[in-house]
């Protein structure tokens, strides 16, 4: 899943584990998050959206192209 976590983060000048103790999840998580390799539960979507005053269809993606 696509995502501007990343973007969201560098705006605030966050490192990302600033961002995951905001969070309450490890770097890790938030590094897999970012690079697509993990999509967060609802609840932290949820959670995510709300840190960043967005909705979380403005952060996360669900689109993907077939065939790629």
């Amino acid at each position: 899943m696509k995502n501007t976590l990343r973007v969201l983060r560098a705006e605030r000048r966050w490192s990302q584990a600033e961002l995951a103790q905001r969070l309450d999840v490890s770097r890790q998580s938030i590094n897999a998050i970012e690079t697509g390799k993990y999509d967060p539960s609802l609840p932290l979507a949820f959670k995510i959206a709300r840190l960043f005053e967005s909705r979380i269809e403005d952060i996360f993606d669900d689109e993907f192209i077939v065939g790629t």
